[in-house]
Order: structure tokens, then sequence, then C-alpha cells
């Protein structure tokens, strides 16, 4: 852990050792490593729901199917979020050095606003473990397709757009709360946590499950942990080096290579 050495430059170098030493990388990535895209996290003192405690309730799949309302609401926050125009940090970036030096074996990501895929990761690496925003799915008949074409619906007065298809509730391909995680990602994810040589955690307080236990599954398995965080987390005892502070500076450090 990082209380262990003599300074955070310490804990850098021998987190960096760790990475120039594995082939077999996993990372987990949370709502941090988007902040300084501008993408606000969600239970932080400027953190989505913190701000607008009903953000909440739109992300609660009861709520949504049953109230027009909310779904109106749901939609306008979208429009008015602009995520469409975020774009990729340095944090992103570095992932995808990671990826051009053959080491990252997975990069499963709690967030759902698809700037990895934007950054130039590899889409199969990439598990998105609470889904896209970038895509909307009926919840009738499963049809899916991009985001953008809804939105302009709504920009044009839909307060509510049904499916094209089959006139079914419309909602963003993402995990609601009351949602099941899809069972095929937890299990690749599971997997590749217990054959990784190294686990990397950035962004995330690894306060929610089950994916947080990605973590623990590795070090059991015999991986080494880093934790990178803005503040604590759930998981610092797991860690062989704690970094603390602005994700899209150290983490273009911890992956650069000599």
């Amino acid at each position: 852990m990082t209380d262990n050495f003599e300074s955070a430059d310490e804990a850098l170098r021998i987190a960096r050792e760790l990475v120039a030493g594995s082939e077999h990388i996993i990372l987990l990535t949370g709502a941090g490593i988007s902040t300084d895209s501008g993408i606000p996290d969600f239970r932080g003192p400027k953190g989505i729901w913190t701000q607008n405690p009903g953000a909440e309730k739109m992300a609660t799949l009861q709520n949504y199917m049953a109230e027009s309302e909310v779904r109106a609401a749901s939609w306008q926050m979208k429009l008015e979020s602009q995520f469409e125009r975020r774009e990729p940090n340095a944090g992103h970036l570095a992932l995808v050095d990671l990826e051009n030096q053959e080491r990252l074996e997975m990069l499963i990501t709690q967030n759902v606003d698809g700037l990895h895929h934007k950054a130039g990761n590899s889409p199969e690496r990439i598990v998105e473990i609470h889904g896209t925003i970038r895509e909307v799915v009926c919840m009738a008949c499963d049809d899916r397709g991009p985001m953008e074409p809804t939105l302009e619906r709504v920009r044009a007065g839909e307060e509510d757009p049904e499916c094209n298809k089959c006139g079914g509730i419309l909602k963003s391909a993402t995990i609601s709360f009351g949602q099941g995680l899809v069972s095929e990602d937890l299990e690749r994810s599971e997997q590749a946590a217990r054959r990784c040589d190294l686990a990397i955690a950035v962004g995330s307080t690894l306060s929610v499950y089950p994916i947080a236990n990605v973590i623990p599954v590795a070090k059991n398995a015999g991986a080494r942990v880093i934790i990178m965080n803005g503040g604590p987390t759930e998981m610092d005892s797991l860690a062989d080096v704690l970094l603390t502070g602005s994700i899209s500076d150290l983490l273009p450090k911890l992956v650069s290579q000599p």
C-alpha cells in the first residue's frame, strides 16, 4: 500500500514496475475516470444524484416503466447533458496506449458514457457492465439502435417517444436499478479476473456489487492490485499500491513505458 512507501512518487514508481512486468492486465473503471471529461459522478458533492435527487428515480426501472412523466424528464435530462459532445480525456487515452502495448486483457467499466469506445479501445476488450447511453432499446420487442435518432424526436417535440416497430417504451440501453446485469458480461469479467496477473481499479469507490468483486477475485487468484482514485475506496486494504490524485494526470504516467 502507498503508506508503506516514502512518497507518492515512490508509489508511482513501483506501480509502473508492476505494469511493465505484467502481460495480462484487467482494468475496472468507474465514474472518476470521466469527471475530467465534464461528466459528473453520482454521489459526490457535485454528483448527479446529489444535486438532483429526482435523477435517481429516473434510473429506477419500476418508476421509469410506470410513469410517463419520469420518462419525459429522463429524455430531457439526456438532451441537457449533451453527453454526445463529451470527449475522452488523457486517462481514457492512456488505456488505448496500454492496449497498444499488448498488456490489456479486458477493460471493464461501470460507466455508460461510451468514452472508452470513443477513445479507441477495441470493442471486444470492453465490457460495459452497466450498459451504454450511446444506444436506445425497446423494452417490449428489444429492438436496439443508436441514441441520436431518438433524441432528434425529443428535440422535435416528442416528450416520451415510442418504439417505431411495436409502440413499446423506449429506454437508453443502460442498466437501471431493478434491472438485471447481463450474466455473460459478469462471467467474462470474472474469468478475466481469475487469469490476470495485474488488476487495476481506476476512479471507482469499489462499492458497487457484484462487479467490484473482480478485484478480490483477482487478488485471491494471485494477481497484484493497483487502486487509483481521488479518495479512499472500500478495498484499499487489498491494494499492493494505492495511487491518489487526478486520474487524467496519474494514469498516463502509470502506463507510459521508458
